[in-house]
């Protein structure tokens, strides 16, 4: 399997989508908007259609070649939309995910056609499609995975503050609107980065279901990042092997796995006799250690 460079680049990428989707989804999952990954997502796919468009237009091979790059810029694009909707207050936060998820879809299907093409050449968008990743999609991937780790990591105590408390964050003289749009941002890239592995339509699950694994087994806001980046890359690797040994998918294998894996936590941690104060599910004495330091 390792011999094969179409699995080398899959494992590679795997790795990365499965490091860097739980540390976002960790914020998300804090500030209770476990489904703006699915509408950014959804926005994506308009992306992808749009590059799909631009390089048939450009007579491009394959003509799909700016469509990574073209998910990106829609995503980015959509995320700074919703969070600029979301914070002046014109419309509530489901119905703009709710515009997301509709625009997006028929955006793609309408604009993928008049590119020539047919809502089959998104399946592999939708659901994930290894087998389609290049060397650029790798070397795109690498880059866009270590901003969404660098600047996830390292302004965890600020985002921590935003995502825990927007008004203490506020008080204490954090820059709460350019955090909220770096939020945004971060999960546009997240979703183009994992989109060629577990596809637009499942990559919100990537994101939010290894969090949910780490809040049961964690007692801080930092360890339960760390938890849900180890489980999102065990499952990312282990459901990619999966699909190499038999014919199934590898978008719905990895998510399929994360639910198991969150399963099996949620029936054996209880027989372990561990409680948990559920009134702080964050025990974030070191974080916030660490925020007073930055303020």
């Amino acid at each position: 399997m390792l011999a094969s460079p179409l699995m080398q680049r899959g494992l590679l990428v795997a790795v990365l989508v499965g490091l860097a989707a739980p540390v976002m989804g960790t914020y998300l999952v804090q500030r209770r908007l476990a489904l703006l990954g699915d509408g950014i997502g959804h926005v994506a796919l308009t992306g992808v259609a749009m590059g799909w468009l631009a390089g048939s237009a450009a007579n491009l091979t394959p003509h799909d070649v700016l469509a990574v790059p073209g998910a990106v810029v829609a995503a980015v694009i959509g995320s700074v939309l919703i969070e600029t909707v979301r914070a002046r207050g014109r419309t509530s936060g489901d119905v703009a995910l709710a515009l997301l998820f509709y625009g997006g879809i028929a955006g793609g299907v309408l604009i993928i056609g008049l590119a020539g093409g047919t809502a089959a050449n998104l399946t592999g968008y939708l659901f994930g499609s290894v087998s389609t990743v290049t060397t650029v999609d790798v070397w795109l991937t690498l880059v866009l995975s270590l901003v969404v780790l660098g600047v996830g990591l390292g302004l965890r105590p600020a985002l921590f503050s935003l995502s825990h408390d927007e008004e203490f964050a506020r008080a204490a003289g954090l820059p709460v609107r350019a955090l909220n749009l770096a939020v945004a941002v971060l999960a546009a890239l997240t979703v183009s980065v994992a989109m060629r592995v577990v596809g637009v339509l499942l990559v919100s699950a990537l994101m939010i279901v290894p969090v949910a694994v780490a809040q049961l087994l964690a007692r801080s806001f930092r360890s339960t990042m760390a938890v849900a980046m180890g489980v999102g890359t065990t499952v990312s690797v282990v459901g990619l092997v999966l699909s190499y040994l038999y014919p199934v998918t590898p978008g719905a294998t990895i998510v399929v796995l994360a639910i198991g894996a969150y399963a099996v936590v949620s029936v054996v941690r209880p027989l372990l006799g561990r409680s948990v104060d559920r009134g702080d599910p964050h025990l974030d004495v070191e974080d916030d250690v660490e925020l007073r330091e930055v303020v």
